[in-house]
């Protein structure tokens, strides 16, 4: 036994990491422009502005992913390239430019998988509070059913939000991300209850205009406890970890994910909040529109933490005490979180599960003779793999896999920095060129996972 049949093999990028044309065609402003473009936020002051030239190069990077084997591509949708003041008047040229990617797309057997958000909101919707506007529910909804009413004669799956965590709290609570804010706690957790209720009115609009049966999920990165050792009493301080809405603060996974799958924030998370908790901003209704039912949990996945069994607290991280196996970013390889995750959300939320992202960031370059030689990227995803295969022969309802990235691209606020893609691309040139990985992960889709 292996994966199933029908296993989705996928691969995944994002619009402003990778589309550039950042001023062409009528397409507006977000909040990732404005921030790169601000001294000292990104490194090496790298910006969005070309990227990998997705928008003119699409052509070139379809016939690539069908060379690869993908069953499916998930990308994001630039909302401000559609509606460059984030309402009102629509883009014809952006959303031309999608319809002309999925049905390029669709020609090479590939089925899209479209994120509606990924981080990049409209700047003019920033300037009129952003998320803590409580209308940016109504905006959100507005701008689906626009991206809805033209795709989803071809579009079956859809994709909300991209890791709320990371956009809500290192965008304004850290500040390390667009738009780059330091808020309270609990400035912050109005924040999140909008983005939950733009989620419930997306939902629900997506499954009012869409033109075929629409498969819908969102996508968190919940960070996963790994047990330290095989005892019964790690394994449960391990999913007492991952499950909790207070094992660290607002990071908890229990607030990103109980919220839209149960209808509740987590009770262990108010408790240990307190009066940071703004109780006040929940109105009638507004879990039940919240938790909408979906049909699948996304989950981007690339590390985890250590948890073995603590007397007092129930669990405890254990120190790196001689050091983790680490990617270039300095993030511990991990396998088995992709296990653990997997099984301790199936049991908790009962949704078949999607690993919307997961994979290897290095020091890549073209060798003398011409190829990209990732070793470490191979052994990393098959390890992970053969993780995710095990879950899924224990019965876990594992779905698909989508390897992060196709392409080398722009990598948030470490610029160019970092290279995840299975695809080496020039910065200078935007010459593709596939790395070793990528003629591995293509054998890989031809067998269905049966040689890991």
């Amino acid at each position: 036994m292996s994966f199933p049949k029908d296993f989705i093999w996928g691969a995944a990028a994002a619009s402003y990491q990778i589309e550039g044309a950042a001023h062409e065609d009528g397409r507006g402003l977000s909040v990732w422009d404005t921030f790169s473009h601000t001294e000292g936020k990104t490194k090496n002051q790298d910006t969005g502005d070309i990227a990998c030239d997705h928008y003119n190069k699409f052509r070139e990077d379809v016939a690539l992913m069908k060379q690869l084997g993908l069953k499916a591509y998930r990308f994001s949708i630039s909302w401000s390239r559609i509606l460059p003041d984030g309402t009102g008047k629509i883009n014809k040229a952006g959303l031309q430019f999608y319809s002309d990617l999925v049905d390029e797309l669709i020609k090479s057997d590939i089925e899209p998988f479209v994120t509606l958000f990924h981080w990049d909101l409209p700047q003019e919707l920033q300037y009129r509070g952003g998320w803590a506007n409580i209308e940016i529910a109504d905006w959100f909804s507005e701008y689906t059913r626009i991206v809805v009413e033209a795709l989803s004669d071809r579009v079956s799956y859809w994709m909300t939000f991209n890791e709320p965590l990371c956009h809500i709290l290192l965008g304004h609570s850290t500040g390390y991300h667009a738009p780059g804010l330091t808020l309270s706690n609990r400035e912050v957790f109005r924040l999140i209850h909008h983005m939950n209720l733009a989620h419930g009115k997306a939902v629900q609009t997506i499954r009012k205009y869409a033109k075929k049966k629409s498969i819908v999920g969102f996508v968190p990165n919940p960070s996963p406890g790994v047990p330290a050792t095989d005892s019964q009493e790690d394994l449960d301080a391990a999913r007492a970890y991952t499950l909790s809405g207070s094992s660290r603060g607002l990071f908890s996974n229990g607030w990103w994910l109980d919220p839209i799958l149960l209808g509740q924030y987590p009770k262990d998370g108010i408790e240990a909040m307190g009066a940071d908790f703004p109780a006040d901003m929940i109105k009638d209704g507004d879990m039940e529109l919240i938790s909408q039912k979906l049909d699948f949990l996304g989950i981007n996945l690339y590390t985890g933490t250590v948890i073995k069994h603590d007397e007092i607290h129930g669990f405890e991280v254990c120190p790196a005490k001689n050091g983790y196996d680490q990617n270039a970013l300095k993030w511990h390889v991990l396998p088995e979180s992709i296990y653990y995750l997997s099984k301790f959300l199936y049991e908790k939320y009962k949704l078949p599960i999607i690993i919307a992202e997961n994979g290897l960031t290095l020091s890549d370059w073209v060798s003398l003779d011409g190829k990209v030689h990732d070793p470490n990227r191979i052994d990393y995803m098959h390890r992970y793999l053969k993780e995710l295969k095990k879950a899924s022969e224990e019965g876990i309802d594992i779905r698909g896999y989508f390897a992060w990235s196709i392409l080398d691209n722009f990598e948030w606020s470490e610029g160019y920095n970092e290279r995840f893609g299975l695809i080496h691309v020039d910065f200078n040139t935007l010459k593709r060129t596939p790395k070793d990985s990528f003629y591995w992960y293509s054998d890989l889709i031809k067998h269905n996972g049966n040689n890991l």
